[in-house]
C-alpha cells in the first residue's frame, strides 16, 4: 500500500535534498540557486522592474553576446581598406600659399572680365574696338621685325648698324622667350576673347605672358636708352607702352596678370640685351658678314 506522504513526482518526502538531487543546476543544490533567484526577485520587485525584462536585457548585453558567440569574436579581423590615391584625398588643411594663389587667380579673372569692355562689338565700349585693334598691330612682332630689317639694310653707318643689330637681337630674343613660356604654362585665353588677331601662330592660342606687353616694355626701354628724343616724345613712348598693355585686357586677349608679367619680362629682356650688347669688338664676324651683304 503506497504511503500517503509522497510528493507529486513520486519521491518520498523524507528523503534529503542532497541525496535526491545531484545536478548542479537544481534549485536545491547547495541552496545557492534558490537563494540567488529569491534575491533577484526581491530586488526586481523593489525597483519596479519586470524580472523577464531584466533577464532579456542581461541576455542582450555586450558581455553576454560576446560570450554566446565565441566563433564570431575569434574570427579573423577584416583588413583595413587600401589608402586613397593622392589626388582623391581631401586636403582639409590647405597651405596659406595655396589659398593666396587661388584668391589671386579669382581676383585676376574677375578684374579681367570687368575690364574687357572691347571684347566684342556688343560690349559697352564696342565702338572703340577698331582703334584698339589698330593699336594691337602697332605692338605686333612682324611689323617690328620687318621695320628693323629694312632700316638695317638701308643703314650706312657702323653706329646705326650696331644699334639696329642689337634691336634685331632683342626682338628675336623676345619672340623665343615668350613662345617658350607660353608653351610651358599653356594658360588659355579668356573665355570672352574673340580669336580675330593679326597673324597668329600655334602658341598664340595661349595667354601667359602677353607678347605685346613684353615687346612694349622692351621697345620703350630700348628707344629711351639709345635714341635722343625730346621730353614730349619720351612721354609719348611710355604712354604708348602703357596703353598697349591696357588694350590687351580691354580687347579680352589677356588677363591682368598676363600683361603685368609681360611688362616685367620685357623690362628684364632689355637688361639681357644690354649685358650681351653686340659690337664690332665682341662680334666682329657678324658685322663683317652683314657689311659684305
Amino acid at each position: 500500500m503506497p504511503s500517503p506522504r509522497r510528493s507529486v513526482e513520486g519521491r518520498p518526502l523524507g528523503v534529503s535534498a542532497s541525496s535526491s538531487s545531484s545536478s548542479p543546476g537544481s534549485p536545491v543544490h547547495g541552496g545557492g540557486g534558490s537563494r540567488f533567484e529569491f534575491q533577484s526577485l526581491l530586488s526586481s520587485r523593489a525597483t519596479g522592474v519586470d524580472p523577464a525584462c531584466a533577464r532579456l536585457r542581461a541576455s542582450e548585453s555586450p558581455v553576454h553576446r560576446r560570450g554566446s558567440f565565441p566563433q564570431a569574436a575569434a574570427g579573423p579581423s577584416q583588413a583595413p581598406p587600401p589608402p586613397l590615391p593622392e589626388e582623391d584625398r581631401m586636403n582639409l588643411n590647405p597651405s596659406f600659399l595655396g589659398i593666396a594663389l587661388r584668391s589671386l587667380l579669382a581676383i585676376d579673372l574677375w578684374l579681367s572680365k570687368k575690364l574687357g569692355v572691347c571684347a566684342g562689338e556688343s560690349s559697352s565700349w564696342g565702338s572703340v574696338r577698331p582703334l584698339m585693334k589698330l593699336l594691337e598691330i602697332s605692338g605686333h612682332g612682324i611689323p617690328w621685325l620687318v621695320g628693323t630689317l629694312y632700316c638695317l639694310c638701308r643703314s650706312d653707318s657702323w653706329a646705326g648698324r650696331e644699334v639696329l643689330m642689337n634691336l634685331l637681337f632683342a626682338l628675336l630674343l623676345d619672340l623665343m622667350l615668350v613662345a617658350l613660356i607660353k608653351g610651358l604654362v599653356r594658360r588659355r585665353r579668356p573665355a570672352h576673347n574673340q580669336m580675330d588677331m593679326f597673324v597668329t601662330l600655334s602658341v598664340d592660342k595661349y595667354s601667359f605672358p602677353s607678347g605685346h606687353a613684353t615687346r612694349a616694355a622692351l621697345m620703350s626701354r630700348f628707344i629711351l636708352n639709345h635714341l635722343v628724343l625730346a621730353i614730349p616724345l619720351r612721354v609719348l613712348v611710355v604712354l604708348w607702352a602703357f596703353v598697349l598693355g591696357l588694350s590687351r585686357v580691354m580687347l579680352g586677349r589677356h588677363n591682368v596678370t598676363d600683361v603685368a608679367f609681360g611688362f616685367f619680362l620685357g623690362y628684364m629682356q632689355y637688361s639681357i640685351v644690354d649685358y650681351c650688347w653686340l659690337s664690332p669688338h665682341n662680334a666682329p664676324v657678324l658685322f663683317l658678314l652683314w657689311s659684305q651683304q
